[in-house]
């Protein structure tokens, strides 16, 4: 049922030049399309929601602190260097604090709570499960 180190050994040891190539060219092959295809861009705004209307979108360049009325209360965001997060919330887990800075485009945090959330954004969209 399963191999036993000398019959994987062997087989390793019979293995020619053209088997090593496409070894190596698919290696660097998946390298490559992992970098290209996944890699993330860096957000230029961010657009906060509350409940399902777009309450505002800011710059990411600009350093600011906004406050949001949310069902619970007010939460603060903070936004500088290309960033953003909740800094305060009302709400009783504090999730959407913990997820901390936010960077890339199509990252999001979001309080349910509160019903308040944010999502950055980019010139294009990144690849997302949803997208495929």
């Amino acid at each position: 049922m399963f191999a036993s180190f000398t019959q994987i050994k062997n087989s390793i040891t019979h293995l020619r030049i053209g088997d090593w190539l496409v070894i190596a060219i698919s290696s660097v092959l998946v390298v490559y399309l992992f970098q290209h295809l996944w890699s993330h861009e860096h957000a230029a705004k961010v657009q906060i929601r509350v409940g399902d209307k777009v309450h505002a979108t800011y710059d990411l360049n600009l350093a600011r602190h906004v406050q949001v009325t949310g069902a619970l209360g007010e939460a603060v965001i903070h936004i500088a260097h290309g960033k953003a997060r909740f800094a305060k919330s009302p709400c009783h887990n504090q999730y959407c604090v913990h997820q901390g800075w936010l960077n890339h485009s199509g990252q999001a945090a979001i309080c349910l709570p509160n019903q308040i959330s944010l999502e950055l954004i980019g010139e294009k969209k990144p690849y997302d499960t949803l997208n495929y």
